[in-house]
């Protein structure tokens, strides 16, 4: 065969596949010929070969086709690659150069956060976090960016284990905390001034999946002489934005 005529076989089974995959129910030839503009034998014979490998199934009684359940191994295969310290590993560094702060990435885990990369600054003052350690979710920018979007039952549930006293800044009131929350939904952001650490501030944004779940969180740190209650603005704005590109990485979409 051509290739000319290999590549237009490839892209055909592409619009016809990426058709089918607007109705949940499926689609006949007749009705998917009219979508993708090409002959009803054209189609049935693109459709057979599609059945023959998998990414296709027929319904018996309808005669109606569907994607097949060779495209899900193929995307969980995608996903499973997927590693989220691997993806963001570059955006870290990125924004760390960029800023002059250490930069840190975090998962949940349980009742807490755990740090899983780091970015030093090149700073002289380093940060004590260390990958492997355990961040709070109520008194830490990564763990309140990641609370803020959990489901809220399992917000409750955090919750009712206690609100650890860090300093004097940390928000122990339930109350207080589930609107502070609220406000981290809103702003896309969160703030740690000084809650875990006295003398360190820190700015974090959530990281999404693909489903729009809350899978990790990044943040901006360093000592309050330089990230200053002024530079927030500008560095939310630049945490967010490496957030967003990681969160594409793993598959998000906006809205």
């Amino acid at each position: 065969m051509p290739v000319e005529n290999t590549v237009q076989s490839i892209e055909r089974a592409i619009r016809i596949m990426e058709e089918l995959a607007t109705e949940k129910e499926g689609m006949g030839v007749t009705e998917l010929s009219h979508r993708v503009q090409l002959h009803k034998s054209t189609v049935h014979r693109i459709l057979n070969t599609l059945l023959q490998y998998g990414y296709v199934e027929q319904n018996p009684n309808t005669e109606r086709y569907r994607l097949g359940m060779k495209l899900l191994y193929l995307g969980g295969a995608i996903l499973d690659r997927m590693d989220i310290r691997r993806e963001a590993h570059d955006a870290l560094n990125a924004l760390a150069e960029e800023v002059n702060e250490t930069v840190h990435l975090v998962v949940p885990e349980g009742d807490r956060a755990i740090y899983v990369d780091k970015i030093d600054s090149k700073r002289t003052i380093r940060m004590y976090s260390q990958i492997g350690r355990r961040a709070p979710y109520h008194a830490s920018a990564v763990g309140k960016a990641i609370l803020a979007f959990l489901p809220q039952e399992e917000v409750e549930r955090i919750i009712s284990k206690g609100l650890e006293k860090y300093t004097k800044n940390t928000i122990t009131d339930p109350e207080k905390l589930k609107k502070h929350l609220e406000m981290i939904r809103q702003k896309g952001y969160a703030v740690d001034d000084e809650e875990n650490e006295v003398g360190i501030r820190c700015v974090g944004a959530p990281v999404f999946d693909h489903t729009g779940m809350v899978i990790a969180a990044i943040s901006i740190s360093g000592p309050i002489v330089t990230v200053t209650k002024e530079k927030i603005a500008e560095l939310s704005e630049k945490v967010m934005e490496s957030a967003r590109r990681i969160s594409e990485k793993m598959g998000w979409k906006a809205g």
